[in-house]
C-alpha cells in the first residue's frame, strides 16, 4: 500500500495563501515529487458557510510508495525543502502548518474518460 503525507495550511490572508499555492505549482510539488513523492495535489477549501471561521484552509497531499519511501524522502530531503518554504511563508505572515501521514488502506481507480 501506498503512503499518505498531507500538509495542511490555514491561512489570515487570502492574498498569501494565492503566493503559496502559485509558489506550491512552480516549484515545490515538482521538488517533492523529484524527491520521492508519486504524485501531489493541492486543494484550497471552500469558505465555511455559516462564516463562522474567516480562515484559508489549503491542503497538499503527496503519495508515496511506501512508508520505507517516504521515510528516506523526511531524512533526506524534507529538512531542506521545509526550510526554502518557511524563509518564504513564515507563520509571521498569518499562515499555520499542520502535518499528517499514514498508510493508504483503500483507493478505487477513476473511470477511464470517454
Amino acid at each position: 500500500m501506498s503512503y499518505s503525507y498531507t500538509v495542511t495550511c490555514t491561512f489570515t490572508e487570502a492574498a498569501v495563501a494565492d503566493e503559496w499555492i502559485a509558489w506550491l505549482n512552480d516549484e515545490h510539488l515538482r521538488d517533492v515529487c523529484e524527491a520521492g513523492a508519486l504524485d501531489a495535489e493541492v486543494i484550497r477549501f471552500e469558505p465555511d458557510p455559516a462564516g463562522e471561521h474567516q480562515f484559508i484552509v489549503c491542503e497538499v497531499r503527496y503519495h508515496f510508495k511506501d512508508k520505507a519511501s517516504f521515510a528516506a524522502y523526511e531524512r533526506d530531503h524534507a529538512p531542506r525543502l521545509r526550510e526554502e518554504g518557511l524563509k518564504r511563508f513564515p507563520p509571521e505572515r498569518g499562515l499555520q502548518y499542520a502535518r499528517r501521514t499514514g498508510e493508504v488502506r483503500g483507493q478505487y481507480p477513476a473511470k477511464p474518460s470517454s
